[in-house]
């Protein structure tokens, strides 16, 4: 696991130019996902981010010594603002987000997508992933998916993300 920090894209595109397939996985739950952005102001060449939001119980490293001895952070969200407010990016095609709930973190984070990704062709949602040896959440935490799963929860989040093609939207669970 890496811990990434947002960077200006000037910095960041002669290394990421050429990406084009990006996973982010086992982001925390809860935190703002608007600083993956930065990524698609680095990488024009990017066509499909995928995500994992979740806090994987299982995996998470506990131990206030060891975190502190290994540069942990505390859960914290990581401001983004865009480097230049009005980039399109031409070549992203396809967003995936394992893990979504119909909150204002991803409404507000698939419109921003949106509004830059100016050629998306494709949106799948899908439920928190579930790992049966932990139950996959941070038990201060635990509270049941809110994914939708009928027709008219799913067609108010496409009402919410303000999607004139309802069609590209995929609801996986």
């Amino acid at each position: 696991m890496i811990w990434v920090l947002p960077e200006s894209p000037e910095l960041l595109r002669p290394v990421l130019s050429k990406l084009q397939h990006v996973i982010l996985d086992n982001l925390p739950e809860g935190c703002d996902l608007a600083w993956t952005m930065f990524i698609l102001e680095a990488a024009p060449s990017l066509k499909e981010l995928c995500i994992t939001v979740w806090d994987h119980w299982c995996v998470m490293a506990r131990d206030e010594e060891f975190r502190k001895r290994n540069g942990y952070c505390e859960k914290a969200d990581v401001e983004w603002k865009p480097h230049a407010l009005d980039f399109k990016h031409k070549n992203l095609v396809k967003l995936t987000i394992y893990g979504f709930q119909p909150n204002d973190i991803f409404v507000r984070f698939i419109r921003c997508v949106m509004k830059h990704a100016v050629n998306m062709a494709e949106i799948s949602l899908h439920d928190r992933k579930v790992c049966l040896r932990c139950g996959d959440l941070d038990p201060k935490m635990k509270c049941p998916s809110r994914y939708p799963r009928n027709a008219d929860e799913r067609m108010q989040i496409i009402e919410e993300l303000g999607m004139s093609l309802p069609a590209m939207v995929r609801f996986l669970s």
